[in-house]
């Protein structure tokens, strides 16, 4: 755990908030300021910082959230609508929690990012 890390906080329970999903390795809980009519974010209990300075251990952490979030989606009802899976990595990217974490947006019309 990294002591000033929000996202190490919350996973410790230090810092409150409704987990809506948990299995051990990763949580979900909702964002504070969402970007969408469901905006959630998925967050390896392990600190996980930028990806290219981190171990194979702590990558596979990242991927492991990359493979539960469809479960998370289906679950919050994006499974039919659809949804976006976005990750920022660096202050440049608009990363605000210097730890990994994936968003799953969805509830709205997206459109196209290009």
């Amino acid at each position: 755990m990294a002591d000033d890390c929000v996202f190490c906080k919350v996973g410790a329970g230090e810092i409150l908030s409704e987990k809506v999903f948990d299995d051990g390795m990763a949580f979900a809980i909702r964002d504070l300021y969402p970007k969408a009519p469901t905006h959630l974010l998925v967050i390896p209990y392990d600190h996980v910082g930028v990806l290219e300075a981190e171990s194979g251990v702590q990558r596979a952490l990242a991927a492991h959230c990359l493979e539960i979030a469809p479960r998370i989606a289906a679950a919050a009802g994006l499974g039919e609508m659809g949804y976006r899976l976005v990750v920022n990595q660096g202050a440049e990217s608009g990363q605000e929690v210097l730890h990994f974490h994936l968003h799953i947006l969805g509830g709205r019309e997206m459109g196209s990012m290009g």
